[in-house]
């Protein structure tokens, strides 16, 4: 299934407003992936070879507009966009689709996506006042994703396809190679939260692989990945649930064996240490970056703080993020913090073969 890009497609063809020269512009091939710093929530900026945008939520609220802005300047100056082809929410938390309204009033954005409206939210008191602002953004026609759905893009060449994992507590099919590590697997007991509910997404590019699976908890990450394992190995993982211990599941997490983990966590607030550790425990795994040093442990218990983005707490935070950035066809990519820090290189694993 294509609808992601025909949706796009019909939408140029009825008289779209933006020009297709402005999202290329300045684009040389290459993919282009930012993780913003929103102090533990999450907000992903994604820019295909022709220039389509996608945001993968929004973060927290308030603040001053901070994660607002966070996401702005991102787009705006880094990413040199002035809109949003693309504005995704992976789950119904407030520091996933905080700034979609926002974001609106700001910038035009063109396609809403989410896992569908619930009625209600038990976990959240204010959910109807909150999804009244996603709702009126969006004019009530977001679009719901369902786990098994595929989305193909214009890459200027070099296939890319993002395909939808998770949705909805429902997983893709249960196929490809056993999981060798499906014996590890030990339940913890069911998560009614809507983490569980996360949209997850696969991206390929040539050979370079990407998964993010929002806040996924522990039995949903067991579900995808046991007995078998139809994700496979990844170059780059976007660490889950802001690497909390209730997520990252090692059954999961050494299915995928990343090459380059890249953890959204803030001053306090994820980055724990027993996920770490997982992650330390895959055989591929060259770096872990995060995007705050988690100021409650020791140095030995997390990456080496050249990989660390922030180390302040949040009231001295400069919001620096991470970026990666894979070559026009797909076969390597490098990962720096910050626009000056330094590019670390990797080579795709599938063009290693």
């Amino acid at each position: 299934m294509r609808r992601w890009i025909q949706t796009l497609s019909l939408i140029l063809l009825i008289g779209g407003s933006f020009p297709l020269s402005l999202q290329a512009e300045g684009k040389d091939g290459t993919l282009d992936i930012y993780f913003i710093d929103v102090e533990g929530g999450a907000a992903t900026l994604i820019v295909t070879p022709a220039g389509e945008s996608i945001l993968i939520d929004s973060g927290y609220p308030d603040y001053n507009g901070r994660d607002r802005d966070r996401i702005l300047e991102t787009l705006k100056d880094q990413a040199g966009l002035d809109h949003l082809d693309h504005a995704v929410v992976t789950h119904w938390h407030l520091d996933h689709y905080g700034n979609h309204a926002a974001l609106a009033a700001l910038i035009p954005i063109h396609n809403f996506w989410d896992r569908g409206i619930p009625d209600a939210l038990q976990e959240d008191k204010k959910f109807d006042e909150r999804i009244a602002n996603y709702r009126a953004a969006s004019q009530n026609k977001s679009k719901t994703l369902r786990a098994g759905e595929t989305f193909d893009f214009d890459s200027n060449g070099t296939p890319l396809k993002i395909t939808i994992v998770s949705a909805s507590r429902e997983v893709i099919e249960n196929t490809g190679e056993p999981n060798p590590f499906a014996s590890e697997h030990k339940p913890n007991p069911i998560d009614k939260s809507d983490n569980a509910s996360s949209i997850g997404f696969l991206l390929e590019f040539g050979d370079f692989r990407f998964l993010c699976c929002g806040d996924l908890t522990w039995n949903l990450e067991a579900k995808l990945v046991t007995p078998n394992n139809p994700i496979g190995q990844v170059d780059l993982f976007m660490v889950t649930h802001h690497g909390l211990s209730t997520s990252n599941n090692p059954v999961f997490v050494k299915a995928i064996d990343p090459v380059v983990a890249v953890m959204c966590n803030g001053p306090t607030k994820g980055g724990h240490a027993e996920t770490i550790a997982t992650l330390k425990s895959c055989q591929s795994l060259k770096h872990l970056y995060q995007l705050h040093r988690n100021v409650t442990l020791g140095a030995d218990e997390q990456t080496p703080a050249e990989f660390i983005a922030n180390s302040e707490p949040t009231v001295n935070c400069e919001g620096i993020g991470v970026k990666a950035t894979v070559a026009a066809d797909g076969t390597s990519y490098t990962v720096q913090i910050g626009q000056a820090g330094t590019r670390n290189e990797y080579e795709s694993r599938s063009s290693k073969h």
